[in-house]
């Protein structure tokens, strides 16, 4: 019988630049810190560049460095597309379709090879992608639990509650949620902290520090693994 627990986990943001890559591959390295076998997914990015032919993403590309065994691109990435803008503008730009078959079939894969697999999302939560589908069905098709990083910065208790309240109303698990210093003058953490502990409905797996270049493993010395419900 196939195995009916999930394989990992979908990570989203409250917004764009909040950390959301740093968050996943700091959750990469305790899982894999733990002993698993981990891979990295980013089914979906906008912004890249043209590297040896191929449209790549430099944070997909950070998520293929750090999984635990190497696959190629088109793996770790399907759907990448030049300009910075909205997924689904820049698909029909390209005159492409997001298929989310297709990030099932990969994701499928790197599910059958690792013990976990965490897929980075793009954007908020309410992006969407084509056909009228939007991150959630993507979410929906991997059957994930979802873990949030929010940003700490102005504005992010709303965004954070509004975030959470979308995730609840899609009938989607809230797993946890990571609390990241994007900025490095944020003066409000403590309480902060304490307003979306009480309001979220998941534990806070940890408090990732400001840093002024990326540090791996740093990062996921502030995570408690322990706290993601049973899988």
């Amino acid at each position: 019988m196939p195995d009916p627990r999930p394989h990992g986990f979908f990570i989203t943001a409250t917004d764009t630049e909040v950390g959301k890559t740093w968050c996943t591959l700091a959750l990469m390295q305790a899982f894999q810190s733990a002993g698993h076998r981990v891979a990295g997914m980013k089914p979906v990015a906008s912004g890249c560049q043209a590297i040896n032919g191929q449209l790549q993403n430099d944070d997909a590309l950070l998520l293929q460095q750090q999984s635990s065994r190497n696959y190629d691109y088109s793996v770790v990435n399907p759907f990448a597309f030049l300009p910075p803008i909205a997924p689904h503008i820049a698909a029909a730009i390209d005159g492409k379709i997001i298929d989310l078959d297709l990030v099932q079939q990969y994701f499928t894969r790197l599910a059958g090879e690792n013990d976990t697999v965490l897929v980075e999302g793009i954007g908020g939560w309410r992006v969407p992608l084509s056909n009228g589908q939007t991150l959630a069905d993507l979410v929906r098709a991997l059957k994930l639990p979802v873990i949030l990083v929010v940003g700490l910065r102005l504005g992010c208790i709303s965004h954070a509650l509004l975030t959470v309240e979308a995730i609840c109303a899609d009938d989607i698990s809230l797993a946890g949620w990571v609390a990241n210093h994007c900025q490095a003058d944020y003066a409000s953490e403590e309480a902060t902290l304490t307003t979306l502990s009480q309001a979220i409905p998941a534990p806070l797996l940890g408090v990732l520090p400001w840093l002024p270049g990326l540090e791996v493993k740093q990062l996921a010395a502030h995570l408690n693994l322990k706290l993601l419900p049973p899988r």
